[in-house]
């Protein structure tokens, strides 16, 4: 009875929004403008819900929704917009993959390590100059456990984790589509491949250790996105949406 407001709110949300809120995720194809109820919904989450087991992760308002818009804005009304976001985190148990023993010395117990693969977010856009957009964002975490017994003898257990964020881009030109190789290479920290043909594949791969901020892991995001648009002549790119 007490939640019953919020309950009530979230019933009333949009049916993605919804899913976000009690499953932590949804994978839907939509046309370009059946995006926007989306996130008019997901803005009024913040104001209708404090409790903390329906809180969307931060990476919604702050990488979701701005990719939405961004991609939206290169779309023409027919577009689809395909998205499979999954906010569970990498401590979901199946995204671990097997854990081993590593050596250890006194006061140190055991210390376990596993690696989690975690593919947060993906989308495919079909963009109005006839190419299509296929972008993953997926946490690659590494997590350690150690047991150690201190001087008192007391057990203490402490996990760690390290993140790597990788972010993998796919542009797939028009049929015959013009190719213009860009005048310097890329960062060193992101990869390229061209596969040339009829329709022309681009594919950035980069890799960046972690964990950043949302606005940050944006722009990371972004950052990858336009190598692929610099290999075809000058036009509209992608970039921040106002």
């Amino acid at each position: 009875m007490f939640w019953r407001k919020q309950k009530a709110a979230i019933e009333r949300f949009h049916p993605l929004h919804k899913a976000l809120t009690l499953e932590k995720g949804f994978a839907v194809s939509l046309r370009r403008d059946e995006w926007e109820p989306v996130i008019q919904s997901l803005a009024r989450h913040r104001t209708q819900i404090r409790r903390r087991r329906w809180l969307l992760p931060n990476r919604v308002p702050g990488v979701l929704v701005p990719m939405l818009r961004v991609l939206a804005s290169d779309m023409g009304p027919d577009g689809v917009l395909s998205v499979a976001a999954d906010m569970r985190g990498a401590e979901t148990p199946d995204k671990a993959g097997p854990r081993h023993e590593l050596p250890v010395q006194r006061p140190v117990l055991s210390l376990t390590q596993w690696y989690a693969m975690d593919p947060w977010l993906r989308m495919r856009a079909e963009l109005r100059d006839g190419s299509v957009l296929e972008l993953s964002v997926t946490d690659r975490v590494r997590f350690r456990r150690r047991r150690k017994r201190n001087p008192r003898g007391k057990l203490k257990i402490k996990t760690k984790a390290k993140t790597v964020h990788l972010v993998r881009v796919t542009r797939r030109l028009a049929k015959d589509a013009a190719v213009q190789r860009p005048g310097t290479p890329p960062p060193p920290w992101i990869r390229v491949r061209v596969k040339q043909g009829r329709r022309t594949i681009f594919r950035a791969n980069g890799k960046v250790p972690g964990p950043l901020t949302e606005s940050t892991l944006t722009d990371l995001i972004l950052h990858v996105s336009t190598e692929p648009f610099r290999w075809t002549p000058p036009g509209r790119a992608m970039g921040r949406s106002s």
